[in-house]
C-alpha cells in the first residue's frame, strides 16, 4: 500500500510538470528526433577517428548492404501479431538512414524509401495488437525525420499520412477513452507512448493539432510506468522486458530533448537513474537471471550509452562497451550514443551483493571481473507482475563460467491461452519448472507475493503466502560462504505436505545419496544436502509434449524427503 501511494504521488508530480502547450519549444528543422544535424556531422568525423566507432559503422554498413537485396516487409500476422514486420521495418530504417546520413550513398536512401512505401501501403498496422502500431509508427517517424530533406514531396505526403492515419489516429481514441495501455505500469506504456510521441514529433510542425494532443496525452500516461522503476531501478517483468521497456523509455526521452529541448522532468522520476544498475547486476558470468518471459542472453543494450550520458555514470558505458567487443549485430543507436570510455563496477566500488527493493530480486557474487566467479540471482517478487511465472523463491547460479542452475525462460507466445487461462498449465511457466520448493506438486498462488530483505549479505525471502491453506511459515535464505552457495528453507505446514526442493540444470548429474556431482563443459560442481537427515538427491525429467518446448538437454535435480512433513529445514550447499 505504501508503495502504491508513493507511485501515485510520483505520477501526479510528473503530470503536473507537463505544460499546457508542449510544442511551444519545438525545433522546426529536420532531423530533430533523437539525432540532430550536429550529431550526424559529429559521427562523420567520429567514424574516421575512433577505431571502435569505425568498426560499428562498418558493421552497420554491412547490414545495410544486405538489406539492399532483401524483399520488403509484408502485411503478415504471426498469431495475433504483425510485430516481427514492424520491428524489421524499424531496424532497416534506422540502419539505412544512419548509413545514408553518414556516408551519403543514394542507394541507402532509395532502399529506405522503398521499405517505407511498402509499409505505408499496408491496409493497417494491426491496431488490435497496439505494439505493432507503435513500433511501425516509430519506424516512420525516424524515416520521415532523418531523411526529410531528401524525400520527394509525394513521399513526404505518403509517409506523413501513414503516420497520421495508421498511427496517431489509432491512438487518439484510446487516450480519450483511457484505453488499457494508457493506464499500464509496464512495457506497453513505454512502447506505445514512445512510438506515438515519436510519430507526433516527426510531423508536429505540419500537424500541430494531432501532435500536441498526442505529446501531452503520452506525457500524462507514461509516468505510471516510469514509477515502476522506483525506488532502485529494478524491473518486475525481468531482464528481457527491462530491455524493451527501458530502450523505449530512452527513445522517448531522447526525442523529447532533441525536438523540444526538455523531457518535462520525466527522466528525474525516482529510480530511473538506477535502471542501468539493474542490468549490470542481473548479468552473471554465464548469462542473465532470466526470470519471467526472458531468455538467458544479455545481448547489447544501446540505451546503456544514453543512460551513461544522462546520469554521468561511466559504469553503464563500461557494460555496453564490453558487449560491443564481442561483435554481432550492432544497432544504429550504439553508434549515435557511443561513448569511448567506461569504468568497471569493481573500479567504481560497487558492492558484490545487492537487493533491488520494489521488485525483491537480489544478486550475490564473489568477484566482478573473474569469469569463474560464483554468482547467484534469486527472487521473491509478485506472481501478479506482468509476464511473471509462478517462481517465487527461484534462483539461477553460475560458477567456473558455467550456468549450473537454469531458468528455462519463456515458451511460445502463440500457444493457446499463453496469456490467458492456460498460462500456468504450461511447464515453463508453472512452479514445477522453477528452482524453488514444490509443495504437494501444485502451483504457487497466482496472487501471492514474497517480500525479501537483505541482512548482512544474506537474501531472506518470506514465501509463506505462496501456498495458502498449506504452508504457515516458509523462509528461504540464500548466502555465499567462501565460494559455497547455501540455500536454507525453513518450512512449517498446518497439515502434512510433500515438499520437493529442486533446480533445473543442463549438467550431467551423478547421484550418491545426500551428495551429487554436476558436470558440464569440463567443469564440475558438488551438491550436498546438509539437512534434513535421510533426504536424498534424485533427478526428474523436464521433457514436455508439443506444442510446448521439449526442454532438450535439461533435467531437474531434486531433494526427496523421508515422507511428508509439517515442519522441516532443507539446507543444500553447492560448491
Amino acid at each position: 500500500m505504501i508503495r502504491f501511494v508513493l507511485s501515485l504521488a510520483l505520477v501526479s508530480a510528473a503530470v503536473a510538470a507537463v505544460p499546457e502547450h508542449p510544442l511551444a519549444t519545438l525545433h522546426r528543422a529536420h532531423p530533430r528526433l533523437i539525432a540532430t544535424p550536429a550529431d550526424f556531422a559529429r559521427l562523420q568525423s567520429l567514424v574516421k577517428s575512433d577505431p571502435l566507432a569505425a568498426r560499428l559503422y562498418a558493421g552497420l554498413k554491412r547490414h545495410a548492404d544486405r538489406a539492399l537485396s532483401q524483399p520488403t516487409v509484408v502485411h503478415r500476422l504471426i498469431g495475433p501479431r504483425l510485430l516481427d514486420q514492424s520491428r524489421l521495418c524499424l531496424d532497416r530504417v534506422y540502419t539505412l538512414a544512419m548509413v545514408y546520413r553518414i556516408g551519403g550513398q543514394k542507394q541507402y536512401l532509395d532502399r529506405a524509401v522503398t521499405e517505407l512505401r511498402a509499409a505505408a501501403a499496408f491496409p493497417d498496422w494491426n491496431p488490435s495488437h497496439f505494439l505493432d502500431v507503435a513500433e511501425m509508427t516509430h519506424a516512420f517517424a525516424i524515416g520521415y525525420d532523418w531523411l526529410y530533406a531528401d524525400l520527394s514531396p509525394e513521399d513526404r505526403a505518403t509517409f506523413r499520412r501513414a503516420i497520421q492515419e495508421k498511427g496517431l489516429d489509432q491512438a487518439i481514441p484510446l487516450y480519450k477513452s483511457h484505453g488499457w495501455w494508457t493506464k499500464s505500469t509496464f512495457n506497453w506504456s513505454q512502447v506505445c507512448n514512445g512510438g506515438m510521441t515519436l510519430g507526433a514529433l516527426a510531423i508536429a510542425d505540419e500537424d500541430p493539432t494531432r501532435a500536441e494532443f498526442i505529446v501531452r496525452a503520452a506525457a500524462q500516461s507514461i509516468p505510471l510506468a516510469l514509477a515502476s522503476y522506483a525506488p532502485e531501478g529494478g524491473w518486475a517483468e525481468g531482464p528481457g522486458y527491462w530491455d524493451y521497456a527501458t530502450s523505449y523509455t530512452t527513445y522517448y526521452l531522447a526525442a523529447l530533448q532533441t525536438a523540444l529541448g526538455t523531457d518535462f522532468g520525466l527522466s528525474e522520476m525516482p529510480g530511473f537513474a538506477h535502471a542501468g544498475d539493474f542490468r549490470i547486476y542481473f548479468q552473471g558470468p554465464a548469462g542473465t537471471f532470466n526470470y519471467a518471459d526472458a531468455h538467458s542472453g544479455a545481448g547489447i543494450a544501446s540505451e546503456m550509452f544514453w543512460l551513461a550520458r544522462r546520469f554521468h555514470q561511466p559504469v553503464f558505458a563500461w557494460d555496453e562497451l564490453r558487449h560491443l567487443e564481442h561483435g554481432g549485430r550492432l544497432p544504429a543507436l550504439d553508434l549515435l550514443w557511443y561513448q569511448p570510455e567506461g569504468q568497471s563496477p569493481k573500479a567504481a566500488g560497487w558492492p558484490l551483493v545487492r537487493m533491488f527493493r520494489g521488485v525483491d530480486v537480489a544478486f550475490l557474487r564473489t568477484d566482478w571481473e573473474d569469469p569463474r566467479a560464483l554468482w547467484i540471482g534469486v527472487k521473491g517478487g509478485d506472481n501478479k507482475a506482468n509476464h511473471s511465472h509462478l517462481d517465487l523463491g527461484s534462483f539461477v547460479l553460475d560458477k567456473y563460467g558455467v550456468r549450473w542452475a537454469s531458468d528455462l525462460g519463456s515458451d511460445n507466445y502463440n500457444m493457446p491461452g499463453y496469456f490467458g487461462k492456460q498460462r500456468f498449465t504450461y511447464y515453463r511457466l508453472a512452479t514445477q519448472s522453477h528452482n524453488t520448493v514444490l509443495i504437494d506438486g501444485e502451483n504457487q498462488d497466482t496472487k501471492a507475493a514474497a517480500p525479501m530483505i537483505l541482512r548482512d549479505g544474506v537474501a531472506v525471502i518470506d514465501l509463506s503466502r505462496a501456498y495458502p491453506g498449506k504452508i504457515t511459515r516458509f523462509i528461504r535464505t540464500v548466502r555465499l560462504d567462501a565460494g559455497t552457495a547455501i540455500f536454507r528453507d525453513e518450512i512449517e505446514a498446518a497439515q502434512p505436505v510433500e515438499a520437493l526442493w529442486g533446480m533445473v540444470t543442463e549438467a550431467n548429474v551423478t547421484l550418491d545419496g545426500s551428495h551429487a556431482r554436476l558436470q558440464k563443459g569440463g567443469e564440475s560442481l558438488d551438491a550436498e544436502i546438509r539437512s534434513p537427515e535421510g533426504a536424498v538427491f534424485a533427478v526428474v525429467p523436464t521433457d514436455q509434449p508439443p506444442p510446448q518446448n521439449p526442454n532438450r538437454g535439461t533435467r531437474k535435480l531434486v531433494v526427496r524427503l523421508n515422507g511428508k512433513i509439517t515442519k522441516t529445514t532443507i539446507e543444500v550447499a553447492l560448491r
